[in-house]
């Protein structure tokens, strides 16, 4: 997939809290730093997104996407 959004960073997936609706996805990265993304279970399946997987996260805005 392209995105014009040039700050991404690789992380690791290390915990998943699903909701009803939502969930909340979080990472480790290099930077010795945590990010955390926001988004639907069906995005999540759609990903195929699990606690281990490394996956690129791509800053912009206020929306931080994962991709894998």
């Amino acid at each position: 997939m392209k995105v014009g959004a040039r700050n991404r960073i690789v992380g690791e997936v290390t915990e998943i809290k699903k909701g009803s609706l939502m969930c909340l996805v979080k990472l480790n990265i290099p930077e010795a730093s945590r990010m955390a993304s926001v988004m639907t279970l069906e995005s999540l399946e759609e990903l195929g997104i699990k606690k281990g997987d490394k996956v690129e996260v791509i800053v912009k805005a206020v929306n931080v996407l994962l991709v894998k």
